[in-house]
């Protein structure tokens, strides 16, 4: 599937609810579904900054494409990554670093997460785009 076709795959998941107090569950299942990072990529250089709980993301390359482990020590923001890491993990460098995220907004996360929560939500989209423009430099110069 492609970046786009999963974002309109988890906005009609969040359509099924009628409420936010049933998006936060969903939100918090995902969380509680996500495979936990192994402790050896929990490192302060893998930490993302701007986050007010504790996130770590991990990036590799699996052949051509680019693929993401993260993990945090708050529930809600555990299915908070792994909606990005659905998104984004498994494409090339340069589909992730030009890809247009709108689910966020489409679905009214920013609306209705607390700032800090939103402010961090950005810090690990920025971090994961970054990765993407990180690769595929490396790619360009190997």
């Amino acid at each position: 599937m492609t970046i786009n076709e999963i974002q309109d795959e988890l906005i009609s998941d969040f359509e099924l609810f009628d409420d936010w107090e049933s998006k936060y569950e969903f939100i918090i299942d995902l969380g509680k579904q996500f495979p936990p990072l192994e402790e050896q990529y929990k490192t302060e250089e893998n930490i993302i900054k701007g986050c007010q709980s504790r996130v770590w993301l991990n990036a590799y390359m699996d052949g051509d494409l680019l693929k993401f482990e993260a993990d945090s020590d708050a529930i809600i923001v555990r299915g908070l990554v792994s909606m990005l890491v659905k998104v984004l993990s498994g494409h090339t460098p340069e589909e992730i670093a030009k890809a247009d995220v709108y689910f966020m907004e489409r679905v009214g996360l920013h609306q209705h997460l607390a700032q800090t929560r939103s402010n961090g939500l950005a810090a690990m989209l920025k971090q994961m785009k970054a990765y993407g423009f990180a690769f595929q430099a490396k790619s360009v110069n190997a």
